[in-house]
């Protein structure tokens, strides 16, 4: 039976198995690649993505549990003014190493602002702990939350 969902404010309907991994839903099928596998069993976050404004690894999320929802991944994290200033806080910070856990690392944070507009460092702590990032560039994410959400997120290089 058909799944009808919406990725990024386009309308799909797909006649996949309802048990398929939203993340090779979103990758395979649809062709939207930024969002990562990471260890396949929700606990290093790299394949977050919202799923009606709801962080969740879409590692587990059986494409049934999201048939009539919205989807959101980190290729339309603009369209979200928080993840707008996430992103361009991030660049401005050189958060990525070697990036791959970025798309998780920046939709989880693009929730936290959501919810939390002005965190604090154990609101931080708190939200991102589920994100792992091997390179271990914490501090620069902690920074770039904190930037994004006080308004300074100028593009790296501005003297602002």
């Amino acid at each position: 039976m058909p799944i009808a969902l919406t990725v990024n404010a386009k309308p799909y309907t797909l006649d996949l198995p309802g048990e398929m991994p939203l993340l090779w839903v979103l990758r395979d099928e649809i062709g939207l690649t930024g969002t990562k596998f990471g260890c396949g069993i929700a606990q290093c976050g790299a394949c977050t993505i919202h799923l009606d404004g709801q962080p969740t690894r879409a590692c587990i999320t059986p494409l049934a549990e999201a048939a009539g929802k919205h989807v959101t991944t980190v290729e339309a994290l603009h369209s979200i003014p928080q993840g707008a200033a996430i992103q361009a806080a991030w660049a401005a910070h050189d958060v990525p190493q070697c990036g791959y856990c970025q798309a998780g690392q920046m939709m989880t944070a693009t929730h936290l602002l959501r919810e939390t507009p002005h965190p604090n460092d154990a609101d931080i702590d708190s939200a991102m702990a589920g994100n792992f990032c091997r390179c271990g560039t914490y501090p620069r994410i902690r920074a770039a939350i904190h930037d994004a959400a006080a308004g300074h997120h100028a593009a790296k290089g501005d003297a602002s």
